[in-house]
């Protein structure tokens, strides 16, 4: 028998998910008033607690301003949320939103030389054999999707070797984004993921202390894949406009 996790969801996650999708859909704007808890809780069916929970984290998430003994307001979540909104906006209603798609590879391609240049000056001195063996790992997969996940377990050694907390935080949020859609990305992450060589040229440049090296070398490794990825993007999005 196969036994699968049971899946525990409170009443407020599902009232913050719907107040959530409305925010991102645009049916709720910056600045329109949502009900009192009141209401919410009579045309949701649900106790004024679970509303009130989930306005509590609907304004950690930075997509609602709560003022005492007023209205509850919708916030513009571009200029007020976190990257926690990022796997939800990246799949809406069962499709990837390609401007989305598009930051994230810009991101990767923007970040990755950054990250490969502070882990060179700061040159932890464990970070050499961790990189090595993954390396290692790498080149010895023949799996396509296994070697995106050595290769990610490379950029998480090179974020440690970074030492920035905020560059850490993003890469997790990117990759918790990222990760699922591993097997569909496996065709067009080979030019990468198949290159260990690549690798081991920012390996060599972090272990020998050499940041504009590492960086540059970091971004011939992130260029290629990144690029046909957005050539990628652009053919759907122009085949979608023509359809």
């Amino acid at each position: 028998m196969a036994l699968q996790p049971i899946n525990r969801r409170s009443v407020s996650e599902d009232v913050f998910d719907q107040i959530v999708a409305d925010v991102l859909s645009g049916e709720m704007q910056p600045g329109d008033p949502l009900p009192s808890e009141r209401r919410l809780a009579e045309v949701l069916g649900v106790s004024r607690p679970a509303v009130r929970e989930a306005l509590k984290q609907l304004t950690a998430a930075g997509l609602v301003e709560i003022r005492q003994g007023d209205t509850t307001t919708v916030r513009d979540f571009r200029r007020h949320a976190g990257l926690d909104l990022l796997p939800r906006l990246l799949v809406r209603d069962g499709e990837l939103d390609p401007a989305v798609v598009r930051s994230i590879l810009e991101t990767r391609l923007h970040n990755g030389p950054k990250v490969a240049e502070l882990a060179a000056a700061r040159r932890r001195p464990e970070l050499g054999a961790l990189l090595e063996q993954t390396i290692t790992a790498l080149a010895s997969e023949s799996d396509p999707v296994a070697q995106q996940r050595h290769a990610l377990t490379f950029w998480d050694h090179l974020v440690d070797g970074a030492d920035s907390i905020a560059l850490r935080l993003m890469y997790n949020t990117l990759r918790a984004t990222y990760e699922p859609a591993l097997p569909a990305l496996a065709t067009l992450m080979a030019a990468e993921v198949g290159r260990p060589g690549a690798y081991r040229a920012v390996a060599d440049a972090v272990v020998a202390g050499e940041a504009a090296a590492a960086a540059a070398a970091a971004h011939a490794l992130l260029e290629p894949a990144t690029t046909a990825l957005l050539d990628a993007l652009a053919a759907l999005e122009a085949q979608e406009s023509q359809s």
